[in-house]
């Protein structure tokens, strides 16, 4: 296999969207141009609206560690609150990962080599945040055409197993079956069912284990198609166990890294799945704003399809 280091250089998008001196820091979702935004909204004919998102709770997948489900933290409840006059009271808040759910990965998330996306050096990140490449660069949204691969349905499977490796073939396959095409600009959504999995078996360990996922062959095939970025129902986007022998998440180095490539993890495909599959239109308009934690490298979403 060839070695990620070489197909993150002939991938690269290091300096195409550069503006003069200025240096971007968006990636690919500069090619949600408002020429394809406009042309995405034709997508939408009967109004339906599919929640993509999952609940932001503690039955989450997060097994602990590194990242915890959501923790609701009622630091006021409306009780002892009789200093305001009336009727009046208040509760709030929450206390998460910004990434423990669905959610955007930033392009100051990855990085290798000692360099973010775009030549930017690491050291720009740092205990307080991400000076370059941070997710409220993506502050307009992620929005456009969405196209849902359904890769399970395709291979005639609930879910796809841990190890799984999708394939090129795999995306072209599913898409054949479905009478689709991507589009330059497209936002692409692939249906591993590990999700489905997930609500089958509530483990949250076993779904955190390893998954089905991209492998790296398939970052040349989203480059080809100058998608402008890609979402799965798994956790991180790419085949775990993974293809390269010491190397953690290759994929998103490419994608993130040399690319440029927003990722969309721990998304809800389910019901979007089955009416795609029973009135054959497989797009959609995207809706996929992240919030705009200034410096984080992450967003939690609430992710729409509308058809």
């Amino acid at each position: 296999m060839e070695d990620f280091r070489a197909i993150g250089r002939r991938l690269s998008n290091w300096g195409r969207w550069d503006n003069g001196d200025e240096r971007d820091e968006r990636g690919t979702t500069n090619l949600l141009t408002a020429e394809r935004i406009v042309a995405a909204a034709g997508c939408i004919s009967t109004g339906k609206v599919f929640d993509l998102g999952i609940p932001f709770g503690a039955d989450g997948p997060q097994p602990g560690g590194g990242r915890i489900n959501p923790v609701l933290l009622m630091s006021e409840t409306g009780g002892d609150q009789e200093h305001f006059p009336g009727a009046f009271h208040y509760a709030d808040y929450v206390f998460m990962p910004l990434q423990s759910a669905s959610q955007w990965d930033g392009l100051a998330h990855v990085y290798y080599d000692d360099h973010l996306y775009n030549g930017f050096p690491a050291s720009a990140v740092g205990p307080h945040g991400a000076k370059h490449c941070a997710i409220d660069a993506q502050a307009k949204g992620v929005t456009g055409r969405g196209v849902l691969i359904d890769v399970a349905r395709y291979r005639g499977v609930d879910w796809l197993e841990m190890g799984d490796v999708i394939t090129p073939d795999d995306l072209d396959g599913a898409l054949a079956r479905q009478g689709m095409r991507v589009q330059p600009g497209d936002i692409v959504a692939v249906r591993t069912g590990w999700r489905r999995k997930f609500l089958t078996d509530s483990d949250a360990a076993g779904f955190m284990a390893g998954e089905p996922g991209l492998g790296l062959a398939c970052c040349e095939w989203l480059s080809a198609h100058e998608v402008a970025a890609v979402c799965s129902d798994n956790w991180a986007i790419e085949v775990l166990p993974g293809e390269v022998d010491g190397e953690l998440l290759p994929v998103h180095m490419v994608l993130i890294r040399d690319m440029g490539m927003t990722l969309g993890e721990i998304l809800d495909f389910e019901e979007l799945s089955e009416d795609c599959a029973a009135d054959g239109r497989y797009d959609f308009f995207c809706c996929a704003p992240p919030i705009k934690f200034r410096r984080a490298v992450g967003s939690p979403i609430n992710p729409l399809a509308i058809k």
